[in-house]
C-alpha cells in the first residue's frame, strides 16, 4: 500500500521580500570592506554587460580531477568605460549612520552628465574643487563620486550613470591627494581591478513580469483531479488565524530585482582591440569600443545592463594568478 508524503521543503526563498520590481536601474551596494591596501583606490568599478561567450583554459583549480587539463569555461564579456570623477564626499559619523560632512564637485563636468543632473546645468558655483586632510574626521570615510561614459561603449546609450565609490588605502593624506589629483579625470578600469582577482558583481536581474506561484516559487502541480485548479497551492493557510500569512506563496512580480553575485573571477582585462571580435557584433549589443572584461561564469540581467563590481567582501584583494585561456569561442550563446 502506498505512503502519500505529508511534509515538503519550503519552495521558495524568504531571504529576498518583498519580491517587488527594482526602484532603479543602478543597484546599490550598501556595504563597503574593509582592506589593508598598499596605495589609495576605488573600492569598485562599473560596466555594461555584452553577453556570454565560452573560453578553452587551462583548469587551475586545486582538487579537480582535471587540474592541468584543459576544459570548456562559460564566460561573461563586459564592457567597462573609464569613470569620470566628478565629485567627492566626505561622511562622518552621525546618529546610527552617516552623514555628510562635506561635499565638492569639479568645475569641469562632462556634457552628457547633465542628461541625469538637469539641476546642475545652470549652476556655477560647485565649491572648491579639492580638500583638506584636517577635514577628515574621525573614522569617517571619502567617496568619489563617478560618472559613466556610456557614449563610449557599443550599448547606444547616452545618459550616464552616477554613483557613489568609497575610496581605501593607505594614509588620509595619502587618500586626500589621490582624491584631489582624480577629480576631472578619468579612471580605468585596470586602474582598479586586476585580472585574477575577485569581485561581487551587482545589478538588476531579467525581468519576467508576473508570474503564478508554479513559476515564481517552484510550488509543484497538484494532481490532475486536483478541484478547480492544478497550478497552484494547495491552501492559503489554517482557518485560524483568518489571514494569509506572509510566507505563503502567492503569485505576483518576477525578476527585475536587485541581486549580489559573490566571488566572481576576472580571467582577463584589456583594450577594445584586444577584444573577442563576433561576426556581425555581440547580438543586442554591437561591437566592443571600449575597455573590456572577462568573468568567469555569469552574471545577472540582460545584455546591455549596468552592473558594479566591487572588491569581494569574502576573499579582499586576494588575487590568484589567473589561468592560461587557449581559445575564445567567437559564437555567441545567447538567444540558443
Amino acid at each position: 500500500m502506498g505512503h502519500r508524503k505529508q511534509s515538503a521543503p519550503r519552495h521558495g526563498s524568504l531571504a529576498f521580500l518583498p519580491r517587488k520590481r527594482a526602484g532603479s536601474m543602478s543597484a546599490r551596494i550598501r556595504y563597503w570592506p574593509q582592506l589593508e591596501l598598499n596605495k589609495p583606490t576605488l573600492l569598485a568599478f562599473a560596466g555594461y554587460k555584452v553577453g556570454m561567450t565560452q573560453t578553452m583554459l587551462l583548469d587551475d583549480r586545486d582538487g579537480s580531477p582535471t587540474k592541468g587539463r584543459e576544459i570548456a569555461v562559460p564566460i561573461t564579456i563586459v564592457e567597462a568605460p573609464p569613470l569620470v570623477a566628478v565629485g567627492v564626499r566626505i561622511y562622518a559619523n552621525g546618529t546610527g549612520d552617516k552623514r555628510v560632512a562635506k561635499e565638492v564637485w569639479s568645475p569641469k563636468l562632462p556634457a552628457d552628465l547633465f542628461r541625469r543632473l538637469v539641476t546642475m546645468k545652470n549652476s556655477h558655483e560647485r565649491g572648491e574643487a579639492t580638500i583638506g586632510a584636517q577635514e577628515l574626521p574621525e573614522g569617517g570615510e571619502v567617496r568619489l563620486i563617478v560618472c559613466t561614459q556610456p557614449g563610449l561603449t557599443g550599448s547606444k546609450k547616452k545618459k550616464p550613470e552616477v554613483f557613489e565609490v568609497k575610496v581605501d588605502g593607505g594614509s588620509q593624506d595619502d587618500i586626500v591627494n589621490y582624491v584631489n589629483s582624480s577629480l576631472g579625470k578619468e579612471i580605468k578600469a585596470a586602474d582598479v581591478l586586476k585580472p585574477g582577482s575577485f569581485v561581487d558583481v551587482f545589478g538588476i536581474t531579467k525581468g519576467k513580469g508576473w508570474q503564478g506561484v508554479v513559476k515564481r516559487y517552484g510550488v509543484k502541480l497538484l494532481d490532475r483531479k486536483s478541484n478547480k485548479t492544478r497550478r497552484g497551492i494547495g491552501t492559503l493557510g489554517p482557518k485560524s488565524p483568518n489571514n494569509v500569512m506572509y510566507y505563503t506563496p502567492r503569485g505576483g512580480q518576477m525578476g527585475y530585482h536587485q541581486r549580489p553575485i559573490r566571488n566572481i573571477r576576472i580571467l582577463n582585462i584589456g583594450p577594445a582591440a584586444e577584444s573577442p571580435k563576433m561576426k556581425g557584433g555581440f547580438l543586442r549589443y554591437g561591437n566592443i569600443k571600449s575597455d573590456y572584461l572577462l568573468l568567469e561564469g555569469s552574471v545577472q540581467g540582460p545584455t546591455r545592463r549596468f552592473l558594479k563590481l566591487r572588491y569581494s567582501a569574502r576573499r579582499g584583494d586576494v588575487v590568484k594568478e589567473p589561468p592560461k585561456l587557449t581559445h575564445v569561442s567567437l559564437v555567441s550563446q545567447q538567444g540558443v
